[in-house]
């Protein structure tokens, strides 16, 4: 350790403007990597690690296609069929189609109608009628789109003044390929352990996905700004909302680019207002600035260079790194201004020497369990969080190299001069605190009982269900969009049913079409196989014309048939008549469609066989693909949740699901699966309160073993976790007590909240043992102790509290709550080691 504090001396303190020059070419040196550092709010940054309904959401999307479209929601300002607004969605369309990186546009103008005049299984052969065609009547199609059973909530809205133009990119093929691979490596380590060249091409394979999330990111978001530059051109005909998932990604990667800004310049300018205020001399608002710059141009240009992409819930890591960068600096501060008021004749080296003395081993350990808190994050199992969690560990250690670096080698090149203490003084502040702990001690006790009492019962009642239309402001254009594609056209948030064959059809049509078997297993015996109860006697019969003519679905099909079709239709008039779903889709929709085809009667097994074989290709890809394999042997349900929903519980709609499906309609529960975006996004919300536990739990463990370290005493490490446990739960409860969920971003309010809080419990405690040394008295060496380290503590947590509100400029209320309940923790934070801390280490007679 000797050896530390010579070379530091040497290279710090006896040359402090080498030690500032190397400074500032290490800091222009990462700052060329700045241009290179990117921000990242695809869905994939926000699930959860090594999720198997990811996985398998995949492998439906390659299966069915993707429903990641870019909705168009068009509401017409006269007709919508009149000859002026078709005109203007014709064009509209047209020039959607001409994007380079547009795949597919889907509008009413495009949809086959069968309806509009009635037509014929044989005059569709020869050509499918669309609303573009000159034939087609207007007012008919006008009610088909309303009343048809895939447009109606879907391209149309029920009043028929709203329609939908949906855009679809062109999918990378190179990036999907490489998922499943990854996808496939990662499925074998839940059984074995990889081997050195697996995980090697593991994390080639992420680091090349990575590359290419990044430039479909960049490419999709020039795409969308190119789509809001033509829909302007329409705005005059229509009043027009975008929405969908590619749409809300991009807006969100505006939203933490400008949240960064605002947050970082937001919180400079008042740095300097409460530095001014509070020390009103310039070095000491000059140098605490060159420190919290230094710090984060150095964190940004690292996350450049290492291609480290920050997310929503990273982005606050600019504010942050200001506020900790300050708190640091500012402890120094207080502790100089201090000995130069003892030692007024000191030299500047001496006193800048004393300062790092005295503060060095608190504000390490301050450090240190600042990173256990952002620590405790990796165990959450969420990858933005994990992310968080690791940058903040990595930003917190350049924040206190920084803090011993930057400070006393700029403050080198000062001199001392006279001893300086005023402006805004806190000594009535901490004394009031002083006075409640000397005078005051039982009802003071009293009152944090209470406070603690309460705050349990607000945590019993904390939820994770929350609405993702809640996480924006009303006045953004994904609220409006999401609730204009909600009440208008069928829902937001999509969720699939996947329905599979039997295992033991499946097994008996292999062993038929196995010719080695062929002569000891026939057809009579492949169709008097025992299946389970929910086959009737005419199955078998049904199923033979249907494997005859059904050649063309591959082998003989499982669901295409008239009985089965029936089971089909009761799933999806059930999901239907959910209040939380919108519009549902499958091949019970394109049969009621195809009724038109068959004169208003239901097709039977053979009548659906014909539909299958002679349907144009158009028709087949928009009508059967989506919701039946190719083989007939699975089908798709698609469903649109209300995202709007102020009733909607994710998590036991999906329980609801299952059960009616599996238990009252007897479907076997592997033939069932239940995936899409909505199955995602439940799986990281019910994460959140096992995620909360662990978090809790590694970060008061990790500050446990810190204070032990620290004062080498156990009892001391319980009494300094105290206000930081107060402050916790005096947060999660107020959370509980207002509704306020647990989401991506309150869940590592906890942690760091702890992490923050014992910063002050640190010097607080330091500086308290110190004064009991001096004449081994409680009250007097709590009283000096408030009025030294509690003006420093009060300082920084007001600078905190301050800094904090800035996040309520951002439009992502997850950012606003974040904010606004970490400086409520920082708050009670302070308020609890200059009350309940002093309190416990009296009364645990502490010296």
């Amino acid at each position: 350790m000797s050896v530390l504090v010579d070379l530091y001396t040497r290279v710090v303190l006896d040359r402090p403007r080498l030690t500032l020059l190397i400074a500032a070419v290490l800091v222009a040196g990462l700052a060329w990597f700045i241009p290179r550092f990117e921000l990242d709010a695809s869905a994939d940054s926000l699930l959860l690690e090594n999720d198997s309904d990811l996985r398998y959401f995949r492998e439906m999307i390659k299966r069915y296609g993707s429903d990641d479209y870019l909705v168009v929601t068009y509401t017409a300002r006269q007709d919508l069929f009149n000859n002026s607004t078709i005109a203007d969605l014709m064009a509209l369309r047209d020039e959607l189609r001409a994007m380079e990186n547009v795949d597919e546009v889907i509008s009413m103008l495009d949809v086959p109608l069968i309806d509009s005049p009635r037509t014929t299984l044989a005059a569709l052969q020869r050509q499918v009628p669309t609303l573009s065609d000159p034939e087609v009547d207007r007012e008919l199609a006008r009610i088909e789109l309303r009343e048809s059973p895939i447009y109606s909530n879907l391209l149309m809205s029920a009043d028929g003044y709203t329609t939908a133009v949906l855009v679809r990119f062109r999918a990378d093929e190179q990036l999907e390929s490489l998922q499943v691979e990854r996808d496939v490596l990662r499925d074998k380590l839940l059984s074995q352990e990889y081997s050195d060249e697996e995980q090697e091409l593991e994390d080639q394979l992420t680091s090349r996905i990575k590359e290419l999330r990044t430039l479909n990111m960049d490419r999709q978001r020039l795409d969308i700004a190119t789509v809001r530059e033509i829909l302007l051109k329409h705005d005059s005909i229509a009043e027009i909302h975008l929405g969908g998932l590619p749409m809300i990604v991009s807006d969100m990667i505006d939203y933490i680019r400008n949240d960064i800004a605002v947050f970082g310049t937001g919180i400079l300018i008042f740095l300097i207002v409460l530095l001014s205020v509070i020390f009103q001399r310039p070095r000491w608002v000059v140098i605490p600035l060159l420190c919290c710059l230094t710090s984060v141009l150095l964190m940004a240009g690292l996350l450049g260079l290492l291609e480290w992409r920050v997310t929503i819930v990273s982005s606050n890591f600019v504010a942050l790194m200001l506020i900790f960068s300050l708190s640091l600096t500012v402890h120094l501060i207080q502790r100089y201004r201090e000995l130069h008021a003892d030692n007024p004749s000191e030299d500047q080296y001496r006193l800048v020497r004393s300062t790092l003395r005295d503060k060095a081993l608190p504000c390490v350990f301050t450090a240190v369990t600042t990173m256990v808190g952002f620590g405790s994050l990796l165990v959450s199992g969420i990858r933005p969080v994990i992310d968080f969690g690791w940058m903040m560990m990595i930003g917190m250690i350049i924040v206190l190299i920084t803090a011993f670096v930057v400070f006393p080698a700029a403050l080198l090149l000062l001199s001392a001069g006279a001893p300086r203490d005023k402006g805004a003084s806190t000594r009535p502040v901490t004394s009031v605190f002083a006075t409640l702990v000397e005078n005051h001690a039982a009802s003071t006790t009293f009152a944090f009982i209470v406070l603690l009492v309460v705050s349990a019962a607000g945590i019993s009642r904390l939820e994770v269900e929350n609405r993702f239309i809640d996480y924006f402001k009303e006045n953004t254009a994904i609220y409006q969009g999401m609730v204009t594609i909600d009440q208008e056209l069928g829902g937001t948030m999509p969720l699939d049913i996947i329905l599979d064959a039997d295992q033991r059809f499946l097994d008996g049509l292999e062993a038929k079409n196995d010719s080695d078997l062929d002569s000891e297993f026939s057809d009579d015996d492949f169709y008097d196989v025992d299946f389970d109860n929910d086959f009737d006697a005419d199955f078998g019969n049904e199923l033979s014309a249907a494997q005859g003519a059904t050649a063309d679905l591959g082998a003989t099909s499982y669901w295409y048939n008239n009985y089965r079709m029936e089971k089909v239709n009761e799933v999806h008039e059930y999901l239907d008549k959910l209040p939380e779903t919108g519009k549902v889709l499958s091949m019970a929709t394109t049969i009621e469609t195809l009724k038109i085809l068959n004169k208003d009667e239901t097709p039977d097994t053979f009548f659906l066989s014909v539909l299958y074989n002679r349907l144009p290709e158009n028709i087949k890809s928009a009508l059967f693909d989506p919701y039946m394999s190719s083989d007939g042997n699975q089908m798709r349900l698609s469903v649109r949740i209300l995202e709007s929903d102020k009733e909607l519980r994710r998590n036991q709609l999906l329980i609801d699901i299952r059960t009616q499906l599996v238990d009252v309609m007897g479907f076997h529960p592997d033939r069932v699966h239940i995936t899409g975006m909505m199955v995602l996004y439940n799986n990281v919300l019910q994460s959140l309160y096992k995620s909360q536990i662990y978090t809790l739990g590694v970060v008061f463990i990790g500050v446990m073993i810190m204070f032990a370290m620290l004062f080498w005493s156990l009892k001391i490490a319980f009494i300094a976790i105290v206000p930081s446990f107060l402050s916790v739960g005096v947060v999660l409860g107020s959370m509980g007590l207002l509704g306020i969920s647990l989401d991506i971003m309150t869940i590592t309010i906890a942690a760091i909240s702890v992490g923050i809080g014992v910063d002050n419990s640190i010097h607080y405690i330091y500086r308290y043992r110190q004064e009991m040394q001096v004449d081994g008295d409680a009250t007097a060496a709590m009283h000096r102790s408030h009025a030294s380290t509690g003006r420093a503590m009060f300082y920084t947590s007001m600078i905190i509290v301050a800094g904090f509100s800035i996040l309520t400029l951002s439009n992502f209320i997850p950012s606003i709550l974040f904010g606004l309940l970490t400086g409520v923790a920082m708050f009670m934070a302070l308020v609890a080691n200059l009350t309940v801390l002093p309190l416990l280490l009296k009364w645990a007679r502490v010296g």
